[in-house]
């Protein structure tokens, strides 16, 4: 089995982060590989921020002046992959999760922030592998469909409050 390594930076203040997070994080970051068969050793860096601090970098990066939930920065394209020079795991990028967002979102749909983060973590990670749901709808529906599995692979239940009317057909 390939290693993962996260790194976890907790960059905000705003919201007291529970204990478990963080292996939960490793435990949503392995098993999206594992269900992708990525077998490469790998480094993936998630950070928590607060709304104000993913509203900049969602400005900078996407041109979009609104706080968000979770950002995704994947290091690799296609079949190029970034390789650490030293200990040789393919670095696929940086997540980062507003905490601020989770919270709220939490509560917006009526679950647990360790099933709103571990939604976020595999969301992002997808994107990290190359998944984009803006694309078309199809791709929305799949990547739904893969983040679904992965999460009840984890033990969270199905939960319809991510999915749009036309999704739940």
């Amino acid at each position: 089995m390939a290693k993962l390594k996260v790194y976890i930076k907790d960059n905000q203040h705003e919201v007291k982060i529970p204990v478990g997070i963080r292996l939960l994080i490793r435990r949503c970051c392995q098993a999206v590989l594992t269900t992708e068969k990525f077998n490469h050793d790998t480094e993936v860096s998630v950070s928590f921020v607060n709304n104000e601090e993913i509203r900049k970098l969602n400005k900078q990066f996407r041109n979009i002046d609104r706080e968000t939930d979770v950002l995704s920065f994947p290091l690799c394209e296609g079949d190029h992959l970034e390789i650490n020079s030293e200990n040789h795991f393919v670095l696929l990028g940086d997540i980062v999760i507003s905490m601020e967002m989770a919270v709220k979102q939490a509560k917006m749909y009526g679950h647990k922030l360790e099933r709103e983060v571990a939604f976020l973590t595999v969301h992002s990670m997808l994107h990290l592998l190359g998944y984009d749901h803006e694309v078309s709808s199809l791709e929305q529906r799949q990547m739904r469909e893969k983040e679904e599995s992965v999460l009840d692979k984890l033990g969270f239940a199905k939960d319809t409050s991510y999915l749009t009317p036309d999704d739940q057909e």
